[in-house]
């Protein structure tokens, strides 16, 4: 076939060598371009850590009673654990009051029990059922008190905690700790490097320290009871909270 429209493919042809001219000249600048943008390595900077830490008392006590049921129907063990339980989340929430002692259900279980079958294998020959009410709060000797009060549950196991309100309040002293010695070290380390003064150029501030798990001790409720003199006896202990400051300073001669 005949080409009627020469004209046309010259022009095409020109657009397409253009555009490879201009790629190859955006190509060859790259290497300039990115020299213009780099940034001189930074002299003179050090790099440096503060920390202030604490021991605080633990504060909330968290106490987990249970109720078990066992039978031969799976229903009839569920329907007795909420029977247990609602009572005792009635008599719980007399006594709830936020922040000094919570009330709230732990886990609910009805699993099977198996028993070998004379021709081998296995069979179900009934169902075990749990429920779990927990109490928890800064007000331990209510907490106490309430646990002797509740009938049906056994108190399984307990444990004190430091709570997030005693942990950010200490934060919030020890802050202001670190952020000083940070300053202090700033300007100690300048002063032996010869230099007259130092600004800040990146500075991160966090918290930390150890917040153990509960030392859970198991008991029964006649060591609860309402019996005073033979009360559980609960002391708390202590947790560590610390807070950490880190950056970089740049030192100057003026």
């Amino acid at each position: 076939m005949f080409n009627l429209n020469p004209t046309r493919r010259t022009y095409r042809g020109q657009v397409w060598s253009s555009c490879g001219v201009l790629w190859l000249g955006l190509l060859q600048g790259a290497p300039a371009m990115a020299q213009a943008v780099a940034y001189p390595a930074p002299q003179n900077v050090v790099n440096l850590q503060a920390e202030a830490s604490t021991e605080v008392a633990q504060d909330l006590l968290t106490l987990v009673m249970a109720a078990t049921r066992e039978g031969a129907d799976a229903a009839q063990v569920q329907s007795q654990l909420r029977q247990a339980l609602d009572a005792a989340l009635t008599e719980a929430r007399k006594a709830a009051k936020a922040g000094q002692l919570d009330v709230r259900t732990g886990g609910f279980s009805v699993s099977p029990r198996y028993a070998a079958k004379p021709g081998g294998g296995n069979l179900i020959s009934g169902w075990l059922g749990r429920a779990e009410l927990v109490l928890e709060g800064r007000d331990s000797a209510a907490i106490a008190a309430l646990a002797g009060r509740i009938s049906g549950l056994t108190v399984q196991h307990m444990g004190f905690s430091l709570s997030r309100s005693a942990r950010d309040k200490a934060e919030a002293e020890l802050a202001a700790q670190a952020i000083s010695a940070f300053k202090q070290r700033a300007e100690k380390y300048a002063q032996a490097f010869g230099f007259a003064s130092y600004s800040v150029r990146e500075v991160a501030v966090g918290g930390g320290g150890s917040n153990p798990a509960p030392q859970l001790m198991r008991m029964t409720t006649r060591a609860m009871s309402a019996e005073r003199d033979e009360s559980q006896p609960m002391e708390a202990g202590k947790s560590v909270v610390s807070v950490t400051v880190s950056g970089s300073i740049q030192m100057s001669p003026r």
